[in-house]
Parts: structure tokens; sequence; C-alpha cells
């Protein structure tokens, strides 16, 4: 077998009964043996300021220690009012700093956008991409994954009941694999 790449996923919604955490858990099932997605929280994190630079808290120290172990990134979000959720941009604010320890820089990253809404997050999934470029992640192009109708595609017990979706999410996961393997530094 090939080398296990550890992938930090950032789940963009807190909610409770969160779709996306559903589809980031979907993930998780359907990843190749390459790949061992691990969710890390930000539900916790304080606002960035960026006078907690030099004192930061201990939430923000171990949240930036977490992505920069990292082999790789994954992000599976809502949109909110056609951007990401306040939670997902305040993490990558969080990881990004203080300047010049950016511990976002240089792992391969993937968008996964899901809504109950037909244009599953399209908004939401380009507006991150444009942050993922200043941060120096190189972010997978295609397969682009915006998943509509998200609320229909799992059980009451959040597993996903949808074949042509699991399909599409093996397939994606399979893209990432050839991604981050082509993106990560030997």
């Amino acid at each position: 077998m090939d080398k296990v790449h550890n992938v930090a996923v950032i789940v963009g919604s807190l909610r409770k009964d969160s779709i996306n955490r559903k589809v980031a858990n979907a993930l998780a099932e359907l990843a190749p043996a390459e790949l061992k997605l691990s969710i890390v929280e930000i539900g916790h994190l304080p606002i960035y300021n960026q006078d907690s630079d030099e004192n930061p808290p201990t939430a923000m120290t171990e949240f930036r220690a977490r992505i920069k172990m990292a082999d790789a990134v994954l992000f599976v979000t809502p949109e909110h009012n056609r951007s990401v959720p306040a939670a997902l941009k305040n993490a990558l604010d969080i990881a990004s700093r203080p300047y010049g320890k950016n511990a976002w820089s240089g792992k391969p990253g993937a968008v996964v956008s899901a809504s109950p809404g037909a244009p599953g997050g399209f908004g939401a999934n380009h507006h991150l991409r444009q942050s993922l470029v200043f941060l120096n992640v190189p972010a997978m192009a295609q397969p682009e994954a915006y998943i509509g109708g998200a609320d229909k595609l799992f059980d009451a017990n959040g597993k996903l009941i949808n074949d042509e979706t699991r399909k599409f999410l093996q397939d994606f996961m399979q893209a990432y694999v050839a991604w981050i393997t082509t993106n990560t530094k030997s």
C-alpha cells in the first residue's frame, strides 16, 4: 500500500444535525485506504484577533498544530449568503496567522459543498477557493463537488442512502488521492 495521508477535515457547519457533517462522515467511510480523514473541530475557536498572536489562547495553538501536522485538508461546507460560514472563515484566519506562519501553506486541498438547495453551495465553494489561493493551498479543480438536495441523501442515523451520490463521492475521493500524491512534497 502507498503512504497513508492524514487529512484534516474542516466542516463549516456547527449545527448538531449538520448535513455537511454527514457528508464529511460519508467521505471518511468512502475514502480509499491511502487516506485517513479526521474532523478537526472549529466551533470552540475564539474569534481571531491579531492582538492574540503574541499570547494565543490554547484553542488557537492546538488548532494550528493540528493543521500543521496534516498532510492535506478537505473542506466540507454549507453556503451562508453566497459565502462560507463565519466559523469557517475564522478557522482559515486563525491557522494562517501570525503572518509568516501559515499552517495551511502547501497542503493539497479539496472543497465539497452541500445544501438542501439545488445549487449545492456553489457560491460558498467558489468563495472558499478564493481564500485558498491566497493561503497557498493547491485546491483540486476537478471533479467539482456541489451536492444539492443533500437533506434527502441520508437516513435518520446520518448514513448515506443514495447510490448515485455514493458513487460520485467515491470517485471524488479517488481523484483526491491522486491530487494529494501529485501535490505532496516527498
